[in-house]
């Protein structure tokens, strides 16, 4: 059973006449009778009564033509979803995230793709930097937003923020009110910070700030999010140094001070697999491109 056998049993089932369902068709009436007799050859049923004068359904014609039409309607549907997925517009999209980039911008890229396509279905899923790449190499992900540059060579990325560090005092904190804060200040003082497992890249950056301004900071509390280490702060429980977008999280008890001397930046990078082009990624990719902020 072929479709264009079920689409000119449909047209003349509409038109009851072999001579208008042909011009229909845009075919001559030899080749629709022909094909006709192979669809009724492949039911294994006559679908019409016909004579001289006229054509009518039998009662197994009456049974296809709904079948009919609803095969030909799903096969439609298929060539527009293929059609939208090849031109990007359609699809879906598997997304990870470390948690500081609701702080970063994602969700503004989020929105403004999906309002360009909305056909597209994307679903998100939290993870830590090694984790989504991981992911994407075992092709359960199809973007990743990470703090780390190392990537496997199966990986592209594209820094989308640098950003300083800064510090994160308790609001109550004696450095408090002031404009900035000298890094060697905080030399006495119990740290919450990201956790190594975590984040090693964040881990040693910070690590590494401290060292600059001559001490090793007493690790008090370590966690798996940043939003925690701020939580954890704005409680009274210790000091931290995090990303500057993390003053976006408004959080009740905790202030942020720029640091008085220049440090290392903190880097977020958007990853993907190298492999075939995707439509629905490569249209994904524009908006984040359209909307990073390097050096910002």
């Amino acid at each position: 059973m072929e479709l264009r056998h079920l689409r000119y049993f449909v047209v003349l089932a509409e038109e009851l006449h072999f001579g208008r369902a042909a011009r229909r068709l845009s075919i001559s009436q030899p080749p629709l009778s022909v094909a006709i007799r192979q669809l009724e050859e492949s039911v294994g049923a006559r679908l019409f009564d016909r004579n001289s004068k006229e054509v009518h359904l039998t009662p197994a014609g009456e049974a296809l033509e709904a079948s009919a039409r609803a095969l030909l309607r799903q096969a439609e549907e298929a060539a527009l979803e293929a059609r939208d997925v090849s031109q990007g517009s359609a699809g879906r999209l598997r997304i990870g995230f470390v948690g500081a980039m609701l702080y970063r911008g994602l969700p503004q890229a989020l929105r403004k793709f999906q309002a360009k396509h909305p056909a597209v279905r994307i679903t998100l899923s939290e993870l830590n930097s090694g984790e989504q790449i991981a992911e994407l190499l075992h092709d359960r992900l199809d973007f990743g937003f990470v703090h780390t540059s190392r990537m496997p060579a199966e990986l592209r990325h594209l820094l989308l923020m640098s950003e300083p560090f800064v510090a994160c005092l308790p609001v109550g904190h004696r450095l408090a009110r002031r404009r900035t804060v000298p890094t060697a200040s905080l030399r006495d003082e119990p740290f919450v910070l990201f956790s190594r497992n975590v984040s090693p890249d964040y881990h040693e950056r910070i690590l590494a700030i401290c060292a600059d301004a001559g001490f090793r900071p007493e690790v008090r509390h370590e966690v798996r999010h940043w939003l925690s280490v701020v939580s954890l702060v704005s409680q009274g429980m210790g000091v931290a140094l995090v990303p500057s977008a993390l003053h976006h999280s408004a959080l009740r008890g905790a202030v942020f001070r720029p640091l008085e001397e220049q440090v290392a930046q903190s880097e977020s990078y958007c990853v993907w697999r190298d492999g075939p082009e995707n439509a629905v990624v490569q249209a994904f990719l524009r908006t984040v491109q359209a909307g990073r902020s390097v050096g910002g």
